[in-house]
């Protein structure tokens, strides 16, 4: 620990008493919740996981920091906050943050530097950056205790913007930014990523996302064979290629479908009513649905295609989605079904805005990805907390900053004797209980 002391200063005087603060407080902690982040990260078992498929050259006799423990230290860090390798120069003596690493506050070891992970970022192979992905899928699979009779995932992909020369990066003009577009994979209904990938900054094609989605679905049959899949994106995703593969392989899907002059031709009827009852009615809104077949050129064959019409007094609005599902109306289709899928959108931004998953700031892409990784395994970690919150609770559908904020960022005094260490918490810690009752629900039952 440093013996360097910042110099003291002052606040405004209270009840005509000089108020005097230094830095100086000795081993006190700011982020006391991330001893809980630490249980959940052993009942998981991710950092222990993702370093099994990192080859570790050094001799085993000279090593201080094995890659579980700067793994593991990097993402409790990103959990708390601290997105930057940087920080780990601080952090690295926290008395908090070596307990959650197992290690102990004032006799044990520091934790790794910032040069020790970069390192570490930037050391694994492009087969072991594979693995590490296919473990985090593997990770979604096993969150469930047996295999789900059927399971939606919706495909998406998000602007990161970059600031420098990173390979990868190109201009995209829709964005109007030098960026990356990582696709992200959720199972929204339980808010869970399955997969985050890396790739160029321009518009997938057919061609790859039928490559991403093969290899991604090979993986969870190996642990579901027989659970029903729902492939859900926006018109981007809704190729021929793709539409014809999960045809080929027994896949449902429900992708957006970007409008012509022949799906408004074969939907004109039904618009041409509802822009009638609007105007008769004066109406601000009248919305109905529809659905018939349609076949690009493109495609081999007819699909079935639902259309929401909306008539305002701005005009006429018509949105189209394709599907293979036989069941349910045009209404059900579009409402209920690809309407849904906003919801990983708010997904993505908890994990890009919320853990900063966005700070792809290495110059190479295999860098980046392990990156990636490293921010969904913290996202693992808020999301596996916060499912343990009861439902009665605010904070059971709380977003991961109002988590840290009221569950980790909490005070605490650790004291290190010879026979235990002592961790006293601020007494006025509004989620006491709370906090409590979570730290005894992932803790090993007792014989």
């Amino acid at each position: 620990m440093p013996d360097d002391t910042p110099l003291p200063f002052g606040f405004p005087s209270v009840g005509r008493k000089k108020l005097t603060a230094a830095f100086d407080g000795g081993r006190i902690t700011s982020d006391g919740g991330v001893l809980l982040l630490g249980v959940v990260e052993q009942r998981l078992g991710i950092a222990e996981k993702l370093a099994r498929l990192i080859a570790d050259p050094r001799n085993q006799a000279f090593v201080t920091h094995g890659i579980d423990d700067i793994l593991r230290a990097r993402i409790l860090a990103i959990a708390c906050g601290y997105e930057d390798a940087d920080d780990l120069d601080h952090l690295r003596t926290d008395p908090a943050f070596k307990l959650a690493c197992g290690r102990l506050p004032d006799s044990g070891d520091d934790l790794c530097s910032q040069p020790t992970v970069s390192r570490w970022e930037n050391a694994p192979t492009l087969r072991e950056v594979v693995r590490m992905t296919y473990a985090m899928v593997d990770l979604y699979c096993a969150s469930y205790a047996r295999p789900p009779a059927a399971v939606t995932l919706d495909i998406d992909d998000t602007c990161d913007v970059v600031h420098g020369h990173q390979q990868l990066a190109l201009f995209n003009a829709h964005y109007d930014e030098r960026c990356f577009l990582p696709i992200h994979v959720y199972d929204t209904a339980t808010a869970r990523p399955v997969a985050i990938l890396l790739r160029p900054g321009k518009t997938p094609t057919g061609a790859e996302i039928r490559g991403h989605l093969r290899r991604l679905v090979r993986r969870i049959r190996t642990h579901w064979p027989d659970t029903r899949l729902t492939i859900r994106g926006d018109s981007h995703y809704g190729r021929h290629e793709v539409m014809t593969w999960c045809e080929a392989n027994g896949l449902d899907y429900i992708f957006g479908l970007s409008g012509n002059d022949v799906l408004d031709r074969l939907v004109d009827p039904i618009a041409d009513d509802v822009r009638v009852r609007r105007a008769e009615a004066q109406a601000e809104v009248v919305r109905r649905y529809t659905e018939t077949r349609y076949g690009a050129k493109s495609w081999k064959r007819e699909r079935r295609v639902a259309a929401r019409i909306e008539a305002t007094p701005k005009g006429l609005d018509i949105r189209y989605v394709v599907t293979n599902l036989i069941g349910g109306s045009a209404e059900w289709l579009y409402d209920t079904m690809y309407c849904a899928r906003g919801q990983a959108e708010n997904l993505i931004k908890l994990h890009k805005t919320q853990l900063a998953s966005d700070r792809t700031s290495c110059r190479e892409p295999l860098a980046n990805q392990v990156r990636l990784i490293l921010h969904t395994a913290a996202y693992w970690l808020l999301l596996t907390a916060r499912d343990a919150i009861p439902s009665r609770q605010p904070l059971a559908t709380a977003e991961f900053t109002t988590l840290r904020m009221r569950l980790i960022k909490i005070g605490a005094r650790i004291t290190e004797a010879a026979r235990r260490v002592r961790i006293a918490f601020a007494a006025a810690c509004p989620e006491a209980d709370l906090f409590s009752g979570l730290v005894r629900s992932f803790l090993p039952a007792g014989p």
